[in-house]
């Protein structure tokens, strides 16, 4: 039966199709209406106000109300609302914005792609892969290999990428030339007693063993997030990157770090990739640029990459791919203002204290409960996966929508979470305080008692 519902909530459910939504729960449930938002928490249309453990959907990484960037918006709509960068066009603000950007890159970088979603720089990204190896007389050299469990965007080409069944069978995906491996879930796929660096091990045994079977000349790039988010807040098991890097060096295959979620701060360093030791030839970035606050992305491209393109200028001719908003000044506006304040605010150094923090307070409060099988995660990026057997590792029933509901009571008790699964996931504004922490740990913990008990 439909609960009531407001009138701008039932405006919304018959006029709107929702993103990664089931069509049968806002019909039973409706849309939660968020209204306005301050610092870590947001208020819905009733005045409730919540705690959100999600910044949004992973990028409010500043919190909510922050006038220094409204304002820079503002201040640049009133100038210059819009104009493009096609043809040689530019706005003074962008080129700010690409120089702050590569002057904040965790390797050398030399030139930044402006787009507005983790989606379209991914796309850009095998683009970039594909006229790089057309340019090195390598036209073979165009297979992409990605993992299970991976979310690197939701266009056709990027949701081929991703490794997530559930958005393959509706479309008829994946298409081209993706090759998926192995996940590096180390409470799900390693085996009984195998240490983490063993099973890293073993993970890049796959990864050569599919490299060779396919043949390197023709792997044109691997592509990682350096810790799994959508998948299931998945961090990579110690030494990952340590072993499989020598293998795409071997086979001259370049590594694409996916930082949408990762990068600027959330793992308690400005990029994930420097949280893991290890150097990306091309790297994917958005959400945390503009602290969401305008759509945005930044493709950054290695030394390695650009040479082969100015080199081969003569034979491009016109770089056939861009987007309207491509290089946005409104959104380059409002991404120096946040990048600015992720130095002033010291957020990365914060991260580094308020993350192993909440993740000991987690363990501390439901590490020994029956129904909790792993906690898990880095910086303020951590997963927690229900079981309905601990020792066993055994699932809930899917019907059951065990992790749903836990999101549900959270909701009641004024906290956002996000259910990936039976796996409830926090990505909180990177300003928390140790406080909100504990405050996020102890509704979290009643809400997972309200379902499953003690």
């Amino acid at each position: 039966m439909a609960t009531q519902r407001s009138e701008p909530a039932l405006r919304d459910e018959r006029s709107q199709l929702h993103p990664f939504t089931s069509i049968n729960d806002m019909k039973a449930e409706g849309p939660m209406m968020i209204e306005s938002g301050s610092g870590v928490r947001v208020r819905d249309l009733a005045g409730k106000e919540y705690l959100d453990g999600m910044a949004g959907l992973w990028c409010v990484n500043l919190g909510y109300g922050r006038k220094e960037i409204t304002d820079a918006i503002a201040q640049q709509s009133e100038r210059l609302s819009f104009f493009h960068t096609f043809n040689n066009m530019s706005v003074d603000v962008v080129g700010e914005c690409a120089e702050a950007l590569l002057q904040r890159a965790p390797v050398p970088m030399s030139r930044v792609f402006f787009g507005t979603s983790g989606s379209d720089a991914n796309e850009t990204q095998l683009k970039l892969i594909w006229v790089y190896n057309n340019l090195r007389g390598k036209p073979e050299k165009k297979k992409i290999i990605a993992r299970w469990n991976a979310y690197h965007g939701s266009s056709v080409a990027t949701a081929s990428l991703t490794g997530l069944p559930g958005m393959h069978k509706l479309f008829d995906l994946p298409k081209g030339p993706i090759i998926h491996v192995s996940a590096p879930y180390y409470y799900r796929n390693a085996p009984e007693g195998m240490s983490e660096r063993d099973f890293s091990r073993q993970l890049a045994k796959e990864l050569e063993e599919t490299i060779e079977r396919e043949g390197g000349d023709t792997i044109a790039a691997f592509f990682a997030e350096t810790v799994m988010g959508a998948g299931g807040l998945i961090p990579p098991p110690e030494g990952y990157f340590d072993e499989i890097m020598p293998i795409l060096k071997k086979h001259d295959i370049l590594l694409v770090a996916d930082e949408v979620v990762s990068g600027y701060g959330r793992l308690g360093t400005y990029w994930g990739c420097q949280s893991y030791g290890y150097e990306p030839d091309l790297i994917t970035s958005a959400k945390g640029v503009t602290s969401g606050y305008f759509p945005m992305s930044a493709v950054f491209i290695s030394p390695k990459v650009w040479d082969v393109l100015e080199a081969g200028a003569d034979q491009i001719g016109v770089f056939g791919h861009g987007y309207t908003y491509s290089g946005h000044p409104v959104g380059a506006a409002a991404a120096l203002a946040a990048l600015k304040l992720i130095d002033e605010l010291e957020v990365v150094k914060n991260v580094a204290d308020v993350g192993p923090y909440m993740m000991q307070a987690l363990k501390d409060r439901l590490g020994q409960h029956p129904h909790v099988g792993d906690i898990r995660g880095k910086g303020l990026m951590l997963g927690i996966e229900l079981v309905q057997d601990r020792g066993k590792k055994e699932t809930f029933p899917m019907q059951n929508r065990t992790g749903r509901q836990v999101l549900k009571a959270a909701a009641e008790r004024g906290l956002i979470t996000r259910a990936l699964g039976d796996t409830l996931v926090f990505a909180p504004p990177l300003v928390l305080s140790r406080g909100e922490a504990d405050e996020i740990v102890d509704k979290f913990a009643l809400a997972v008692e309200d379902v499953v008990g003690s």
